[in-house]
């Protein structure tokens, strides 16, 4: 609940501060402005999401087939670690 609460606050900040920057910025009248801040806002959060989609930590992350501390190679080299020290 509070994660909602959060995202929305921001929603609202964001649109309070592209209908006070673009408004003032260009000039325009307050229905413009509210115009101009009503479209941009789900763009900026869509192009926000796109650029930094896979950066961070994901909330909905797939299943893994292994368990966390199960790592098969855990202090083996590398395939193509033996390939470069044989071919030295």
């Amino acid at each position: 609940m509070l994660t909602k609460t959060k995202q929305g606050a921001l929603v609202v900040c964001l649109f309070l501060f592209l209908f006070v920057v673009i408004g003032g910025g260009l000039h325009l009248n307050p229905g413009g402005a509210f115009l101009a801040a009503a479209t941009g806002t789900p763009l900026a959060i869509h192009v926000f999401n796109r650029r930094w989609a896979g950066r961070g930590v994901e909330h909905n992350q797939p299943p893994s087939s292994r368990s966390p501390g199960c790592e098969a190679d855990v202090g083996h080299p590398r395939a193509s670690e033996t390939e470069s020290f044989v071919r030295q």
